[in-house]
């Protein structure tokens, strides 16, 4: 890119060679060249600006897409996280204590959570569990267990809340380069109505579904599995008879197609960080959970769980300067139609010398 004094010395040296004379600096003719100047440089940003969203390799934004759609692609709405909020008292009551839905807990970050459905702590009873959803979507809801300890409006009678287990399937917004990454693999495996590429394609249509794979015969000769998945992990019922539905409509000729869940694979996660300077032993752990709740999601559905990613996820943590996995001891392999879920995750701490 040109810049304005290069694009003015042009000027300057053009008018010289046509006129015979070069303008003073201080002169009102060389004023109107360097505006000219100016809007000439404006305009070339503008050109390559331009050239840059007209291919999907540098297109961002809206631009980007634009190209997604004209491949059947759109951008991955962000979801909310879901889990469970336990709600406890100290002392039992002698009559329930009635929990309305939507009543809000939240993190000491500020991060909130509402309960989805209405409950009831029963007489005699000292808690009750009650299915809740972060109140916006994002990664920020992946909260880990025992963080959601603060109730913005008490209901009557109730002292405590917590989550038992962890929050998982909060998910941002797609960002660019997953899209793009979505966009280019398009072109590079074009579905043919036949092939792996389309059933995945047609799956990956619906709302919701974060990452699909086709398996052909499964079942024997002419019959096609498509396993799905969520950004919580495994997909409803109603969203995998939807997706059934459209493929079955859609299908080959003589194929028997089948969406599935995929089967869950446990992985038990031990590991240890140290705090970064400045950073506190609670809060490396802290951020450790969190990064390793959010890694384990739909988007795993049959990829392999790599010590080397999970490790680099943690140790890129700003409040964390080293880390060291103990168990698993070696890589977990997943098959195509299977899909690594978190399972008990213990997080230590210690100091480096």
């Amino acid at each position: 890119m040109r810049s304005v004094e290069e694009i003015y010395a042009q000027m300057c040296a053009d008018m010289e060679a046509r006129c015979g004379f070069r303008p003073e600096d201080s002169c009102d003719l060389a004023v109107r060249l360097y505006a000219a100047a100016a809007q000439v440089q404006a305009l070339e940003m503008q050109a390559d600006w331009v050239l840059d969203q007209s291919f999907p390799q540098t297109a961002q934004g809206v631009y980007l897409e634009r190209h997604a759609a004209m491949r059947g692609l759109s951008r991955m709405a962000g979801t909310k996280a879901q889990g469970t909020l336990r709600f406890s008292v100290d002392l039992a009551p002698a009559s329930d204590l009635t929990i309305p839905v939507g009543t809000v807990c939240m993190t000491a970050e500020e991060v909130r959570f509402e309960t989805t459905e209405a409950g009831t702590l029963k007489a005699g009873g000292l808690s009750v569990d009650i299915p809740a959803q972060a109140v916006e979507s994002g990664e920020n809801g992946n909260a880990s267990p025992g963080t959601i300890v603060i109730l913005t409006a008490c209901p009557v009678g109730v002292t405590h809340c917590t989550n038992p287990k962890a929050f998982s399937g909060g998910s941002d917004p797609e960002e660019d380069e997953s899209l793009r990454s979505r966009v280019l693999e398009s072109y590079q495996r074009l579905p043919n109505g036949a092939n792996a590429a389309w059933y995945e394609k047609t799956a990956m249509s619906h709302t919701g579904v974060v990452a699909a794979r086709a398996v052909g015969r499964a079942r024997g000769i002419g019959t096609v599995d498509v396993y799905i998945s969520t950004a919580s992990g495994i997909p409803s019922e109603e969203l995998l008879q939807q997706v059934q539905a459209d493929i079955q409509e859609k299908r080959e000729i003589a194929v028997d197609v089948k969406v599935l869940a995929p089967t869950e694979k446990r992985v038990d996660i031990t590991m240890q960080v140290a705090p970064a300077a400045g950073r506190s032993k609670e809060e490396a752990v802290a951020a450790a959970e969190q990064a390793v709740t959010t890694f384990f999601g739909g988007e795993l559905l049959g990829q392999s769980v790599r010590l080397a990613e999970l490790s680099s996820l943690v140790f890129s943590l700003e409040s964390v300067s080293n880390v060291r996995i103990t168990t698993p001891v070696q890589d977990v392999s997943v098959q195509q139609s299977e899909l690594a879920v978190l399972g008990e995750l213990t997080a230590t701490s210690w100091e480096e010398s």
